[in-house]
């Protein structure tokens, strides 16, 4: 994914709101759902666009499906934005 639509898909309060949950560790849609306080509907939509720009992982562990950080997008997006820093004179 570019750069332009991880920045869109990251300009949405309530998924920056998913990814700093997620930083402290896993959970799975019902945990986050209940944390946020929206429905599992818009929740799937929000998780659908961050799996979209592989800002975030899952995986099913028994009945659950558990959500977390792909640090390695943002790895790479932060030397992207470091490209922009300033120059040595």
């Amino acid at each position: 994914m570019s750069e332009t639509n991880i920045f869109k898909v990251l300009s949405d309060s309530q998924r920056r709101a998913i990814l700093e949950m997620l930083r402290e560790g896993r959970l799975n849609a019902g945990e986050i759902a209940q944390r946020l306080q929206i429905s599992s509907a818009a929740l799937s939509y929000h998780l659908k666009l961050l799996k979209g720009a592989d800002l975030v992982t899952e995986y099913k562990e028994k009945n659950f499906i558990y959500y977390e950080i792909n640090s390695s997008v943002f790895d790479e997006l932060i030397m992207w934005v470091k490209q922009f820093g300033g120059r040595k004179k």
